[in-house]
C-alpha cells in the first residue's frame, strides 16, 4: 500500500461567505480589522461574535455606531440529520438586526437561510453557506463588497415574505412568467 491509500480520508470543511458593505467603508474604514485575505478556521463550539469589543468579539467593526456585541453566529448540527447550519442571535439592545426581511429584535435568533441579508444601521452582509463535512470547526470567508448588496436586483433572488392573495397566486410569480397581471373574476377561478 501507497501512503496515498493508507492516508485519511480529506474532509470538506462548511464555510460562511460574508460579504460586508456600508456607504462610509472607504473614508471611515470600519472594516479595517477585518481579514479579508484568506478563510479563516473557527471551532465548532466557539460563537462567532461581531461588534466593536475586541475583548468579546472576534469580528471587530469599527465605528461607534455599532454595539459591544452587535450579533452572533452559532454552527450547529441539526437534530437527526447529519447536515450543519448556523444561527443568528440579534444581540444589541439598540439596533434591531434583519435577517433577509424577518426583523430580529434583542436576544431574538433564528436559523440563517444558506443565503441571505444580514442588514443593521447603514450595514449590510450577504451571506452564503457552503456545506461541508467536518465537525470539530467551520471557516470563514470575509470579503468586500465594492457596490452596495441590498439592491432591487438582488432582492429578486430572496425569498419573498410577500403575503400570498388569498387565489394562492402570487404576483411575483405571474410577474416572473413574463405576463402582466390581468385582472380575473373570482368565478372563473
Amino acid at each position: 500500500m501507497t501512503s496515498f491509500e493508507e492516508a485519511e480520508t480529506e474532509e470538506t470543511v462548511t464555510c460562511l461567505h460574508l460579504t460586508f458593505y456600508h456607504p462610509g467603508q472607504d473614508e471611515k474604514m470600519m472594516f479595517r480589522c477585518l481579514n479579508f485575505c484568506k478563510r479563516e478556521q473557527v471551532r465548532a463550539d466557539d460563537t462567532a461574535k461581531f461588534g466593536r469589543d475586541s475583548s468579546v468579539c472576534r469580528y471587530n467593526l469599527m465605528d461607534t455606531r455599532v454595539s459591544r456585541i452587535q450579533f452572533s453566529l452559532q454552527f450547529y448540527r441539526k437534530l437527526h440529520t447529519s447536515e450543519y447550519g448556523f444561527e443568528i442571535k440579534n444581540l444589541s439592545k439598540k439596533t434591531k438586526l434583519t435577517v433577509n426581511q424577518t426583523e430580529l429584535g434583542y436576544l431574538n435568533k433564528i436559523d440563517l437561510p444558506w443565503k441571505c441579508i444580514i442588514c443593521f444601521g447603514d450595514y449590510q452582509i450577504l451571506a452564503e453557506i457552503q456545506e461541508g463535512e467536518a465537525v470539530d470547526y467551520f471557516e470563514t470567508h470575509l470579503h468586500l463588497a465594492e457596490a452596495p448588496i441590498l439592491q432591487e436586483k438582488c432582492l429578486a433572488c430572496l425569498p419573498s415574505l410577500q403575503p400570498i392573495p388569498e387565489n394562492g397566486i402570487s404576483p411575483s410569480f405571474v410577474l416572473s412568467q413574463g405576463k402582466s397581471p390581468t385582472e380575473i373574476d373570482e368565478n372563473d377561478l
